[in-house]
């Protein structure tokens, strides 16, 4: 399947100045696919050496004992007995496995630059922030992480428009085209559009789901393998949490997502997971979890907003699943619900918001909401170059009633509603309507500052 991250790996292979390279990202999101497979085997497929830290396990032990890169790489080259150059593309996988890699990339930036180097695996800086922990207690041996020594990149579960790009090429095509152009599709073509929508709700973007639907065109399948997904990710929480009590406040948070959001506020409130407890009892899971990309967090912002947007109280956020597809399995409701005529009215509006915040955080966006002194609010506010864009998310067509309210407080380049409806602009209103398969492009652009309403 193709993702958009290649091009990320592309760029990084052909800058002159590039530094090794660790590719972050949650469990099962595909980065060893996405550097194996697709990047290795394309752009050097029979020069590249692949290590697997957990199950290769006298390399692992070798590179625990030294972080020297001459040696690591005379020692993996007699190894497997192939000449490491600057031909040779060196993949480290599962490097939570051994920390210690991570570490000696400072030394194969400084020493053999010319050596193209790649680290992954899952829940990294989880392991490699208890790993400094450790080592720091009264001995010399502390963890260094290896700051301006690397290039990095976050892999996180498939967007919208990579779920469209592999499950209807053409389609995507045609949405990217009217994107591009600024103009509504055919209303016929426009509901077709929406169908995968409503479809990537219930799927999500986990890979190993979304190639399952695409190969038997079977949303069960996929749903099975959401639920062995769901578990994994409850069982990892055992082994990178630093206590039983971490673990099981840990699994509490993440099992607790959907009824989070799933009242008025939307805000994180702890007593609602464990009676009389507090948010602080809470702060090193979600450390952790936001470390991992298992979840993502939305800042508040009040009244007058300034720039650079910061939040306004840390006590007072909310937490997204970081895939929709795990979001819609914990809420418990039918698939059948995202496929029927009625799905409009029986999705609630957090579908939508879990989603928008994924497409946004995913493209490089970091997450912010606004309440005013009512119930006036805006899901989402966004900074791009340096304007702001409120972004309000409708599950049906309906209108954005706090715009006006935010507009007294805060000047704005446009405010984005995203909806089921059409493309359009209101210039008098400064208000830009997309659908919700337009989210991705338009989190792109907000993310690089490239966005032009006209």
């Amino acid at each position: 399947m193709e993702r958009n991250a290649l091009q990320n790996l592309i760029a990084w292979n052909s800058d002159k100045r590039r530094k090794p390279l660790i590719v972050w990202g949650a469990r099962q999101v595909g980065k060893t696919y996405l550097v194996k497979e697709l990047f290795a085997e394309t752009y050097y497929k029979d020069s590249y050496i692949y290590i697997d830290c957990k199950i290769e396990d006298e390399i692992r032990a070798f590179c625990s004992e030294t972080a020297n890169a001459e040696k690591i790489i005379e020692y993996i080259s007699l190894r497997k007995m192939k000449h490491i150059n600057e031909n040779t593309l060196l993949i480290f996988d599962e490097v939570q496995e051994c920390p210690n890699i991570i570490s000696s990339l400072k030394y194969f930036c400084q020493d053999h630059r010319q050596i193209p180097v790649i680290a992954t695996g899952s829940m990294v800086r989880i392991k490699l922030q208890r790993e400094t922990h450790k080592r720091g207690l009264g001995n010399n041996s502390k963890f260094l992480f290896p700051v301006g020594k690397i290039n990095q990149i976050t892999v996180y579960p498939m967007s919208f428009d990579e779920f469209l790009l592999n499950s209807n090429s053409m389609l995507y095509d045609t949405v990217k085209k009217a994107y591009d152009n600024k103009h509504p599709l055919d209303n016929n073509i426009h509901e077709l559009a929406m169908d995968q929508v409503y479809k990537y709700l219930l799927i999500g973007g986990m890979p190993e789901a979304v190639e399952a639907y695409i190969d038997d065109e079977n949303i069960l399948t996929s749903r099975e393998i959401l639920k062995v997904l769901y578990d994994n990710y409850l069982s990892d929480m055992e082994l990178y949490q630093a206590s039983p009590e971490a673990v099981l406040r840990s699994r509490a948070l993440f099992q607790n997502i959907y009824k989070e959001l799933n009242k008025e506020s939307k805000n994180f409130s702890p007593s609602l997971i464990a009676e009389k407890s507090k948010t602080r009892d809470y702060a090193t899971s979600i450390q952790w979890l936001t470390m991992a990309h298992v979840i993502n967090q939305s800042f508040q912002l009040k009244e007058h907003i300034t720039m650079p947007l910061m939040a306004d109280n840390e006590s007072n956020f909310r937490l997204f699943l970081g895939d929709i597809g795990m979001f819609s399995y914990q809420s418990g409701i039918n698939a059948a619900s995202f496929v029927s005529n009625e799905r409009e009215n029986t999705l609630s509006g957090i579908f939508f918001e879990n989603f928008v915040a994924n497409e946004l955080i995913a493209k490089g966006n970091k997450l912010f909401y606004w309440r005013g002194r009512t119930s006036a609010e805006l899901e989402f506010i966004i900074e791009s170059d340096n304007k702001l864009y409120p972004i309000d998310v409708k599950k049906g067509k309906g209108t954005l009633n706090s715009l006006t309210k935010f507009a007294n407080h805060n000047k704005f380049e446009c405010a984005i509603k995203v909806s089921k409806n059409n493309y359009g602009y209101d210039p008098e209103q400064k208000l830009l309507t997309i659908p919700f398969y337009f989210i991705p492009f338009i989190a792109s652009d907000l993310a690089r500052g490239t966005m032009n309403i006209n």
